[in-house]
């Protein structure tokens, strides 16, 4: 779909969504611009993320939508910017840009400053994702070191499900974090790239604005490593606390296999029924046998008890 935004008469934005082969030429055509299909778009190097020749730039930056479910494919957000025009190529729909165009429809606008309120949403889109996944991971911290892993002794099939879900979770966070990092580190060259090839047909309150971006690009890719670092710290004390459940677990059929063995053994050999048992000719040969095997399971306890191993 094609549409296309005016300003003071003249034609200053070309938004080229899923565009179709025919769409696309047709724009190339119309507007005398190479602009570049999808398969060029998703190139991952930056030599063909950021292009500045004869006047123009086309850059491409890799954005994946946020949905409420979770899901979402990454897909390439293309801008071909010259002094008068400003396309976009877009091939998912994206909730930025329904906050750009009520902002480009406030007032009248150049193609220079409609490409800078769009790098601010897009920045604006990054914060937002980030601050999500901050609270998601406060929550995160509070269930594993503050809500279920505290208490009296644990139901181990509900604790087990409990640190699956956690790693599942945590490995979801993992993903929309490195999309979230895919696109900042992008915008992180691009808005410098523009700013030094554009330095000539740029306004100076689109380069003051640009340069601002450029700090928030930073700040966000600065939290995105701090968030990463507590991501891995979550994982790891999940993993830990997985562990420890699983020791726990075996710590006690070792216990309960130590504390087995004597009363076999004194089982045993009462059961075997030698004639010169002087045992068996007792009348309190069997009570006292019972006990012995009381006596040899209640020691071990007890010895496990005063070690702490238990």
């Amino acid at each position: 779909m094609l549409t296309v935004h005016e300003s003071g008469g003249r034609t200053v934005w070309v938004d080229l969504w899923n565009p179709t082969h025919e769409e696309l030429a047709r724009a190339c055509t119309e507007y005398k611009l190479d602009i570049p299909p999808r398969e060029e778009l998703e190139e991952i190097e930056f030599s063909s993320r950021l292009q500045y020749e004869d006047d123009v730039f086309i850059i491409s930056v890799p954005l994946t939508p946020h949905h409420k479910d979770g899901t979402g494919t990454t897909s390439p957000l293309g801008f071909v910017l010259t002094k008068d025009l400003l396309v976009t190529v877009r091939f998912a729909r994206l909730h930025a840009f329904e906050a750009i165009v009520k902002r480009v429809n406030r007032r009248p606008r150049t193609a220079p400053d409609i490409f800078m309120v769009s790098i601010e949403a897009l920045i604006d889109f990054g914060a937002d994702r980030l601050e999500e996944l901050r609270t998601e991971a406060l929550h995160l911290t509070r269930r594993i070191f503050h809500d279920d892993m505290r208490g009296p002794r644990r139901n181990i099939a509900r604790m087990n499900r409990m640190l699956r879900t956690t790693l599942v979770e945590i490995g979801d966070m993992g993903e929309r974090v490195a999309y979230i990092r895919d696109t900042m580190l992008v915008l992180q060259r691009a808005v410098p790239f523009v700013l030094e090839h554009g330095n000539g047909w740029l306004d100076d309150p689109v380069r003051a604005r640009l340069k601002m971006a450029a700090s928030d690009v930073q700040s966000l890719n600065d939290y995105e490593v701090h968030l990463s670092d507590k991501l891995q710290f979550l994982l790891d004390a999940t993993l830990g606390f997985s562990n420890i459940e699983q020791n726990d677990i075996f710590k006690v059929l070792t216990i309960a296999s130590v504390v087995g063995i004597p009363p076999v053994l004194i089982a045993g050999i009462y059961g075997m029924n030698f004639h010169n048992m002087p045992e068996l000719g007792w009348s309190w040969g069997y009570p006292f046998g019972l006990f012995l095997i009381l006596l040899s399971t209640v020691l071990p306890i007890v010895w496990f008890k005063w070690r702490g191993w238990w």
